[in-house]
């Protein structure tokens, strides 16, 4: 059971808890390639680790080169895996001819995956759709290509493109996929239950699942799913918010760290104290007081006694 990676999500302080619970695998957010080569501080912060192993670093870029650079920079600084991102729909990504963007040129796209592989001597890996739109199913094609340049396994989200996260992922067509590559296949896409788990894989024939957006304010998620971990309680739900709370103050600093945990308090909150009144909840996402909001959002969910919201929220 593989964490996927999510930009704002699968930051050091999610992975090292994520692993902990039992994630058999943990992927970091996407790191951009070209700024990384330039130094980019953002681009180094992501790729920092801190004993998880395998430490699987995922970089995004449209050129083979800065790629290529970037492929020898995280070797260099202690990646066991390097995965390439063709699978991120956001717009000001593809906008810039990466993440499923490159699938619209499959031909460009295996140039950069080879230019990859050619540079690092440890396994590359590929993230991707099933194709650009639905005039345009061509995982099959480039998962083909890509096993041929040396990539060593292949997670498929079952979703085009053009789909974002709209619908249901087609699990059925990721099938096509393993029909034509003898490496392994991870299947991705509305996985949220061990009995999703299973049937993603009886119907994609996939070697492995990938779960990334049921996991947003569940950190232990993916260890559940592994088996590897118990349901928590309402109590040690709230603990891990705080203890999780306190690892992203300490890694971005106060004032950076508020701001990046802010998302992730709304997630515990939407998940675990639905029946918050709106104005302690927004009360909650504005304080600037990081112990008020530790103790209140901890407070609401042990006082909660439910279990998470289930729906609104699929990988």
């Amino acid at each position: 059971m593989a964490l996927a990676p999510m930009s704002g999500v699968t930051d050091l302080p999610f992975r090292m808890l994520a692993w902990r619970f039992g994630a058999g695998f943990v992927v970091t957010e996407m790191v951009a390639s070209r700024e990384l080569v330039c130094n980019a501080a953002e681009s180094w912060a992501r790729l920092k680790n801190s004993g998880i192993d395998p430490h699987i670093v995922q970089l995004a870029g449209r050129e083979a080169h800065w790629m290529a650079e970037a492929a020898k920079i995280v070797e260099a600084n202690g990646a066991d895996i390097v995965d390439i991102n063709m699978g991120c729909p956001a717009k000001k990504v593809t906008g810039g001819y990466s993440g499923s963007a490159l699938m619209r040129d499959p031909d460009y796209a295996l140039s950069l995956i080879e230019a990859t592989v050619k540079a690092v001597r440890v396994p590359v890996t590929l993230k991707m759709r099933l194709g650009w739109d639905e005039n345009s199913i061509n995982a099959p094609l480039i998962a083909r290509g890509a096993e041929a340049a040396g990539v060593q396994a292949i997670t498929i989200h079952g979703r085009t493109r053009m789909q974002f996260y709209t619908g249901r992922a087609d699990w059925d067509a990721i099938r096509a996929v393993r029909e034509v590559i003898s490496v392994p296949l991870i299947a991705n896409g509305d996985v949220d239950t061990i009995a999703d788990a299973t049937e993603i894989l009886r119907r994609s024939g996939a070697d492995a699942v990938m779960v990334g957006r049921s996991c947003q304010g569940r950190p232990w998620h993916a260890g559940v799913l592994a088996g590897a971990a118990d349901e928590p309680h309402a109590t040690r739900i709230a603990e891990t918010f705080v203890e999780h709370y306190a690892m992203m103050l300490d890694f971005y600093g106060a004032e950076i760290g508020l701001r990046h945990a802010r998302k992730h308090v709304g997630w515990y909150l939407e998940r675990f104290a639905p029946e918050l009144p709106a104005a302690q909840k927004a009360e909650i996402l504005t304080a600037k007081d990081v112990k008020l909001v530790s103790d209140r959002v901890a407070a609401a969910i042990a006082c909660s006694g439910l279990e998470p919201a289930r729906g609104e929220i699929a990988a």
